[in-house]
């Protein structure tokens, strides 16, 4: 019962009353108390003052010191409680009592022992069951003590008097503070037990009904507060059901797939295209590591959530003749906490296939225009042998002829990418790859050398034999290298360096030329993607160069990578993994 506000306000309004009365009456009684005995005091000086005393000792005799005192016995307030003894101080004996019996309560107290030491005793002992006075008298040889002594029995009898008034005063304080507490708890705790019956009704998604606000106080304030945030409850409500509802129909009619993973790995959602597309069944759980470990992806959950670099990126899936690319992209909570992996998929099946039916075509295309481009330079050559006295007819046979080679590069750039396309076999050779780079660096040093540009090479470590291809790794480098060459003003400088870390080489050719604009590095290893075309062609760029060097860097399982700024350079990072002789790509 006393779980209830209700009960628990009626329960200290009771103990507030009780402690407030119990105090008070407590303090009450020892005020009285110390008021009688202070009284009594007060009294027994007034009678024995040094001029009384004088005149008692003046008097001379036992017997006119008794008629003396006999005549002070009103003064005194001498009565059935309080008794008066005179008592000789050499052997205790009393000599003679007034209104009391012969035998004393007590004889050792303070008081007493006071008057024989020759000093009026009038200590106050609030806890003594009596209150006594005592007189020191010399009559001639002899000493006498005044004793009065009070047995306290009218004070009990007003005590007693006074503490069954403060229970009833406390009795009926407790019966007044119940009704009282009963009844204001009730008008404090009825609007909250409504508030809490409401809330539960909200919790179960009833929102119409609403509470009457019955006063104007802050339980009324609070009331109108709740009724208005169930409104706005119910709106907000309605408004992330409207918006779940359009998520969920985009997700189940959308054509890539979508699947979502919490940070212990398991899938929390996914669209029918995902199912579809990997044969799940509706409804089954799966686990992030294993699933994608078991159609043969090299993705973790940990790298996603715990390597900053990795929380986005990209995978190619073949499973069961679908070609599928799955974007992983780690998702936050409004707290910005981690709170999962979201994974789009894409079906590229019909893309690729395209894209294979296009490079089959361009392959094609290009070893049919081998031959023709040879025979076509060859009768140029021998009509400009032929017909060189006769100037205008060479001019024009030089721009055919100029024309036949820059599309013979053309033609060797599309056949060098459409093997690469399909996985042409490597001539790989144990090589070293120092003696390598400073091979192109020596010849490239010519070329430079006619622009006034400086080519230095370094290496940060020991570089390891290698074993790839050298003559794909070598036009690489003739590509980048040229490239830094072609587009750094006269007078420029290009820093190539090399390294060993882990299990990979790296190559880095960094110049201090015209650079690229940011929008333009997305795309710069797509074919025939020149970021200045005027220029690219004036200086004989096919546009190729860029995706024959990531395809060979690729093709030796590296990675190619290019930071560039406009008017500040551009830098060339090649990655390359250390491979053994017997080990298979």
């Amino acid at each position: 019962m006393f779980k209830s506000l209700q009960w628990k306000v009626v329960a200290m309004f009771l103990l507030l009353v009780f402690a407030i009365l119990s105090i008070a009456g407590t303090f009450f009684i020892f005020s009285v108390t110390n008021f009688y005995n202070q009284l009594f005091a007060e009294e027994m000086d007034s009678v024995f003052d040094p001029v009384f005393v004088e005149h008692l000792e003046a008097g001379g005799g036992e017997e006119y010191l008794a008629n003396t005192l006999s005549a002070y016995t009103a003064r005194m307030g001498i009565d059935s409680y309080r008794s008066c003894y005179i008592i000789s101080a050499s052997d205790g004996r009393i000599i003679h009592t007034f209104a009391g019996g012969n035998n004393l309560p007590a004889t050792n107290t303070p008081n007493m022992i006071s008057a024989l030491s020759g000093t009026i005793g009038r200590e106050v002992n609030s806890r003594s069951s009596f209150m006594d006075y005592a007189v020191p008298i010399h009559l001639g040889d002899s000493d006498y003590i005044i004793y009065v002594i009070d047995s306290k029995d009218d004070l009990t009898k007003i005590i007693q008097q006074i503490f069954t008034i403060i229970l009833q005063a406390l009795f009926l304080g407790l019966v007044i503070s119940f009704v009282l507490g009963y009844f204001l708890s009730k008008a404090i705790t009825t609007p909250i037990a409504n508030l809490t019956r409401q809330a539960k009704r909200l919790s179960e998604g009833e929102f119409e009904s609403k509470i009457e606000v019955k006063s104007d106080d802050e339980i009324g304030t609070l009331t109108k507060t709740f009724n208005d945030m169930s409104s706005k409850l119910q709106e907000n409500l309605i408004e992330i059901s409207r918006e779940k509802n359009k998520v969920e129909a985009m997700l189940l009619n959308m054509t890539d797939g979508v699947m979502a993973f919490d940070t212990l790995g398991n899938s929390i959602h996914m669209n029918p295209t995902a199912g579809k597309m990997f044969r799940i069944e509706k409804g089954e759980k799966l686990n992030f590591d294993d699933f994608f470990s078991s159609i043969g992806t090299d993705i973790r959950m940990g790298d996603l959530l715990y390597f900053n670099e990795n929380r986005k990126c990209e995978r190619d899936i073949d499973f069961e003749n679908i070609h599928i690319k799955a974007n992983f992209v780690a998702f936050e909570d409004e707290k910005d906490n981690t709170s999962g992996v979201l994974v789009v998929l894409h079906d590229i099946t019909k893309q690729q296939k395209l894209d294979f039916s296009r490079r089959e075509f361009v392959a094609n295309v290009s070893h049919e225009l081998r031959t023709p481009l040879t025979t076509l330079k060859t009768y140029a050559e021998t009509l400009h042998d032929m017909l060189v006295e006769n100037p205008t007819a060479c001019n024009f046979l030089n721009t055919i002829l100029n024309e036949t080679d820059r599309m013979s590069r053309l033609v060797k750039d599309l056949l060098v990418l459409s093997s690469l396309d399909h996985s042409a076999h490597l001539n790989k050779t144990v090589f070293s790859l120092r003696g390598l780079i400073k091979d192109v660096v020596s010849t490239m040093k010519m070329v430079a050398k006619e622009q006034g540009h400086k080519i230095s090479f370094s290496t940060t470590t020991e570089l390891p034999e290698f074993y790839g291809d050298r003559d794909r790794l070598e036009q690489v480098l003739y590509n980048i290298i040229s490239n830094s060459i072609k587009y750094t003003p006269n007078g420029g400088k290009i820093d190539i360096f090399s390294g060993w870390i882990y299990n990979d080489v790296y190559i880095k050719i960094r110049d201090n030329g015209i650079g690229i604009p940011e929008k333009d590095l997305s795309q710069i290893f797509e074919r025939f993607y020149r970021v200045d075309k005027a220029r690219s062609r004036e200086l004989g760029g096919t546009g190729l160069g860029l995706a024959i060097s990531k395809g060979i860097v690729e093709a030796h399982n590296g990675t190619i990578k290019i930071s560039s700024k406009v008017d500040a350079g551009t830098e060339v990072l090649i990655t390359l993994p250390v491979i053994e002789p017997d080990s298979t790509l």
